[in-house]
């Protein structure tokens, strides 16, 4: 395999090694970072004796993830506020025809799962990953980490049930979730309160991540009506020159919120029975900078 050959390898399979990385590590600059390496090991291995080159690269850019994940345990990093994944772009496109497995990676890259999968080992979220995202078998799985087939079973069986208990309920039609967020967004831009309160679930949870460095709630608000007035003060004092973007980020409609055409907030929605069940917001300034480049 030329140098050239196994660049044109290695860039069709990027996109996978990206989904396996971010959603081993919930942020996007350490999954690149991970891919990156991956590409080093890749472009500096003997080649020769590789037959199944995506296989290789997802075995690689797993451990190095894995690696990468607890050495951001290890130094316990402390966060101000609640913390929410960094907004990812996805648009699967023809890549994804089948409807099904569509909604299954989709729901693998939401906010809300991949919150829960903060809480799971490293090696639990590379099984539950592998396994629930992308499909591998559990002996490929087993192979990969190095495992035995048993063990991995276990691992999976474990972040399953671990997953199941801990994530809230939401429906994924995107055509009801993105006419709620336009609805959602005309009554929070004119601070209509009741209109607010119409779209909300009574037991709505507002989520704000802001990392300290803007504006955000530094806890997670519940309630309707706690939730409606914190939307309608926010209203108030608006943002300088604002204006609106709808696109699609882990796997939903999202609306994008521009200060002077520079990303300044992403809001997000779940929808449960046809009322919005939680409203995620992302203000972390570091965690929107790649936004720019959709803008």
């Amino acid at each position: 395999m030329t140098t050239e050959t196994a660049t044109d390898v290695f860039e069709e399979h990027r996109p996978v090694l990206l989904g396996v990385a971010y959603r081993m590590l919930g942020r996007l600059a350490d999954a690149e970072d991970v891919v990156q390496e991956a590409w080093l090991r890749w472009s500096g291995a003997d080649r020769s004796g590789v037959r199944e080159p995506r296989g290789f690269l997802v075995r690689v850019t797993t451990r190095l993830a894995i690696d990468r994940l607890r050495q951001i345990k290890s130094r316990g990093e402390t966060y101000v506020g609640p913390w929410l994944p960094e907004p990812y772009a996805t648009d699967f496109g023809d890549a994804v025809p089948d409807t099904a497995e569509r909604a299954v990676l989709a729901d693998s890259v939401s906010l809300a799962v991949l919150v829960v999968l903060e809480s799971l080992s490293p090696l639990e979220r590379a099984v539950f990953v592998l396994r629930e995202a992308f499909g591998y078998p559990y002996a490929e799985i087993a192979a990969m980490l190095e495992r035995g087939e048993a063990a991995v079973r276990q691992l999976a069986g474990r972040a399953r049930k671990h997953v199941d208990e801990r994530r809230p309920r939401y429906d994924v039609d995107p055509a009801q979730r993105r006419d709620l967020t336009e609805r959602f967004l005309a009554a929070a831009v004119d601070g209509d309160l009741e209109g607010l309160m119409a779209l909300l679930a009574p037991d709505v949870r507002l989520v704000g991540d802001s990392g300290g460095k803007s504006k955000a709630p530094l806890r997670v608000l519940e309630t309707s009506d706690k939730v409606a007035r914190f939307l309608q003060g926010a209203a108030r004092k608006g943002i300088a020159d604002a204006s609106f973007r709808f696109l699609e980020l882990n796997g939903g409609p999202a609306l994008l919120v521009l200060s002077g055409n520079k990303p300044d907030s992403v809001f997000q929605l779940d929808v449960v029975d046809g009322r919005i069940a939680s409203v995620y917001i992302i203000r972390n300034p570091d965690k929107l900078q790649a936004l720019a480049a959709l803008v």
